[in-house]
Order: structure tokens, then sequence, then C-alpha cells
């Protein structure tokens, strides 16, 4: 026990140096990016089709396109789509994604966001039809509809899947040791190397996200608490 506890005073401040610069960095601007997609993608999948063919064809093609963009990032697994972003499609000339920062944020906000906007689809069409017919009866757009009425109720509702996740990314993020960021559990692993303390370093790295992730946990609670607190 004390062999970890030196352990830890001599390498914890590193890991949380790494969070701070790479893990903390990569899960807020990924999970940013992956809320944007995810509300896009939820308001297309659910929205109404017109009457005019031209406008209908071309509603229903970006309709599909938003389908088979969930259906790919929640079929295949993480690790295998950072692959093919940061080897794969250099290797095809695509010279943007050999920066692993950009292959990590695309992947990681494209794949959250899939998942998000599936909790946002559900939690706007959970938000009672007769709302949305009060609004337009007073004579408010679609747009202020969504603005002003259904994305507010949505929102709320959607805090807890949207909060898991968060949390799921925040650890999903050791996944870029894949692609050469040397976030917390790359450090951790050439530390190992270095002073073949293998399991010690994994089980602080594992206690260090452990916090990270209760700390989010709480701060859940406390917004959904605050976010419902007119509700009886």
């Amino acid at each position: 026990m004390s062999d970890f506890i030196n352990l830890a005073i001599k390498y914890l401040p590193e890991i949380l140096r790494a969070a701070l610069f790479y893990t903390i960095p990569l899960t807020i601007i990924s999970f940013t990016l992956a809320i944007i997609f995810a509300v896009i993608t939820a308001v297309i999948r659910i929205m109404k089709l017109p009457k005019s063919p031209i406008i209908r064809w071309l509603t229903l093609i970006i309709k599909s396109m938003a389908s088979f963009y969930v259906w790919l990032f929640r079929s295949t697994p993480m690790i295998v789509q950072l692959f093919i972003v940061f080897y794969g499609l250099p290797n095809a000339h695509i010279t943007l994604f050999a920066n692993a920062w950009v292959a990590a944020i695309t992947v990681f906000s494209l794949n959250t966001g899939a998942y998000a906007a599936e909790s946002i689809r559900a939690a706007i069409t959970s938000v009672p039809a007769v709302q949305k017919e009060a609004a337009e009866s007073l004579g408010m757009s679609p747009f202020q509809v969504y603005r002003h009425i259904i994305l507010p109720q949505a929102a709320r509702i959607s805090i807890p899947p949207l909060s898991n996740s968060l949390i799921s990314l925040l650890k999903d993020t050791s996944l870029a040791s894949v692609i050469t960021i040397v976030e917390m559990f790359y450090l951790s692993q050439q530390i190992a190397a270095e002073n073949y303390k293998i399991l010690s370093m994994y089980l602080l790295v594992a206690l260090v996200y452990a916090a990270m992730t209760t700390i989010l946990s709480i701060g859940q609670h406390y917004l959904e608490r605050y976010t419902s607190r007119f509700i009886q």
C-alpha cells in the first residue's frame, strides 16, 4: 500500500497534466460538436415530408443520409473508426486526418453525436403534440416552435442520456492512445513500461478516471434538479 501511495505522489501530477491538456480538451471539444451534430440529425429525422414532389424527394434523401449516419457510427466499434480515419484516410491521400487531434475529434464527435441524436429524437417526440399545435395557432413559425417550445423541454428530458454519453466519451478518450495522442492512459502505459509497475499505474489512472466521472455524475444530479425545479 505504501508503495502505491509513493507511486501516486510521484506520477499523479503527470497524469493530471495529461488530463488537463489532452483528455479534458478532447472531451469538451468532441462533446460540443457531438451535440450540434445530434440536434441537427434528430430534427432532420423527425421532420415532416413536404407536399411539393421535388422538395419531398430532396427531404427524403436528407433524411436517409441522417439515418445512414446514425446507423454507420452505431454499428461499428469506435476503435475501428479511429483506425480508418487516422490510418486509412491519409493512405487514401486525405491528409487532413493525418493529424491525430483532427482524427480523434472527428471520430469522437461523430460517434457520440450518433448516439446522442437518438436520445434527442426521443426527447423531442415525447413533447406532447398539442403544445406544438397551440404554438402554431398563436402564429409561431416552425422555427419559433422548436426554439421556444419543443427544444427547451426536450433538453430537460435528454439530460440523463446525454450526461451518460458525456461520461462514456470521457472514458472513450483513452482510445486516442491508439493514434499516438498522449492522454492519461497512453501516459500511464509509457510510465509502466519504464518502472515496471504495471498494475499500480493502471490502478492509478483508473482511479483518476473514476474521480472525473464521479464529478460529472454529481454535476448531472444537480443539473437535473435545477432543470426540474418547476415540475411538481
